[in-house]
């Protein structure tokens, strides 16, 4: 089958035809960086970087471009309160944000534009929009005039009228129509400014975009991404922008992800509700952020609470199981045939599930088939190639989606190296048990009970997991 995705333009889901077979061009909108980030902004790099895998996967080689703002007014108001030089605070938090990457197990992007780093192409888009009228200048400020753009808000699905209602406009009563958007805006006093020939000044938010997709993907590229309330109007703007200027589609596929809420908000600093990642990590795996976000749907809002997190770090768990020793003997026969089918079954599952629009839900729930699948060839004993061509494929499965998995049992308490130890006295109390020296077995209950390790006897066996001890 093949990979099929969810296209905002069309509304429709439609089948991935790159504009250069086997290559992808993929740009994603970056955050403004004038704050700790927080798990909303890790959202979206989240979904963008499992999406970037399996086009990997799938045997595409992906340029991925993605952005940092670090020219914009919540900068600047920031940078003026702390007395900080602005371009400077950004680039700290800037790199800040790329070591929070790094820690979240997310890919490095090809490259990393800044709006600082690109003033001469963007000067050339909007001295190319002057020169076709689809700009106009007003005493140093120049703006996009969006009355020439015929089919202006055609990814929003909103009418000119609408599109004012529904977006604060500039108290500019000079413009020409209110829904004109700034592509430059003259200096004022104590803000960064760059020559022009409009005069100093400084870039408005939606043009760093179309200057630097053209500038490192070409005029058309097959996907751009954001989260979903980027649409309107920060992507609806920046197609006005490329389409007028090149006569050319901007992107052949828009893709945008549901938020991250919190109390059934967005998250936000404006909201102030927010969890940066530095503070989610101090107490969580990566794995288990991927666990709360994937086992939805990539443009579906998630529910961070205390309840969905313990979901989260549960499943997580339970997906470890399958990664715990063999501890048997028999490599061959029919429990090894099953394995082996069940596997196959699993990869083939996952694909089909990601072909769908990225269902990652789906591909979850394959990799969970091939656990239980594990967990009873273990009991079984069965050991041996089959075994561990089986523990490779949940790790590949994982990995597609940016799962580290061999880490997560040691984030979550246990060293890794712990583990099959943990499981010898586990197989050990069992013995003990099925001989009825209860006390014996007992004691290695509560002793393991202290360190954390609490075990549950289940009809196919014994399984353990680790608990944070009581202070």
């Amino acid at each position: 089958m093949p990979l099929r995705l969810y296209n905002t333009l069309s509304r429709q889901v439609e089948e991935f035809t790159p504009l250069e077979s086997g290559k992808v061009k993929m740009y994603v909108c970056g955050p403004t960086v004038y704050a700790d980030a927080h798990i909303g902004h890790a959202m979206a790099a989240l979904v963008f970087d499992m999406v970037r895998r399996y086009l990997t996967y799938r045997g595409y080689r992906v340029t991925y471009v993605t952005n940092f703002t670090d020219v914009d007014d919540k900068i600047i108001r920031r940078a003026n309160e702390t007395g900080q030089d602005p371009i400077e605070m950004a680039n700290a938090f800037a790199q800040k944000y790329l070591e929070h990457l790094a820690d979240l197990n997310i890919q490095p992007a090809d490259i990393y534009p800044k709006v600082s780093e690109t003033m001469d192409e963007i000067l050339r888009v909007i001295g190319g929009l002057s020169d076709e009228a689809y700009a106009y200048e007003l005493n140093g400020d120049v703006y996009f005039r969006v009355s020439k753009d015929a089919d202006y808000g055609k990814l929003s699905r909103r009418t000119l009228d609408e599109a004012l209602a529904g977006t604060r406009v500039d108290e500019d009563l000079r413009k020409e129509s209110p829904a004109d958007f700034a592509l430059w805006k003259s200096a004022k006093p104590g803000e960064p400014a760059w020559q022009s020939p409009w005069g100093p000044g400084r870039p408005g938010w939606h043009i760093e975009c179309t200057a630097m997709c053209l500038h490192h993907l070409g005029e058309t590229i097959d996907i751009h991404g954001g989260g979903n309330d980027l649409i309107f109007p920060h992507h609806e703007n920046e197609i006005a922008q490329s389409e007028s200027l090149t006569g050319k589609p901007f992107s052949r596929y828009w893709m945008h992800n549901g938020m991250l809420q919190l109390s059934g908000e967005k998250m936000s600093k404006s909201l102030g509700n927010l969890i940066t990642i530095d503070e989610f990590l101090s107490d969580h795996s990566p794995d288990a952020l991927r666990m709360l976000i994937f086992t939805g749907h990539y443009r579906k809002p998630v529910a961070f609470n205390k309840d969905s997190l313990e979901s989260a770090e549960r499943a997580l768990e339970r997906l470890l199981t399958g990664l715990r020793p063999a501890k048997g003997s028999k490599t061959t026969g029919a429990d090894a045939d099953t394995l082996r089918e069940a596997t196959e079954n699993a990869r083939a599952a996952f694909i089909a599930s990601m072909d769908d629009d990225f269902n990652t839900s789906g591909g979850m729930a394959a990799m969970f088939e091939l656990v239980r699948a594990i967990n009873t060839a273990r009991d079984k004993g069965l050991t041996g190639p089959f075994f561990e061509a089986a523990q490779r494929t949940l790790h590949e499965l994982g990995a597609i989606l940016g799962m580290k998995l061999e880490g997560a049992r040691a984030e979550s308490g246990v060293d890794v190296a712990a583990a099959p130890f943990i499981d010898l006295l586990v197989e050990v109390r069992g013995d003990l048990r099925m001989a009825k020296q209860w006390a014996a077995a007992d004691k290695i209950r509560n002793q393991l009970n202290a360190l954390g390790i609490v075990i549950e006897d289940t009809p196919t066996g014994a399984e353990w997991r680790y608990e944070e001890p009581a202070a």
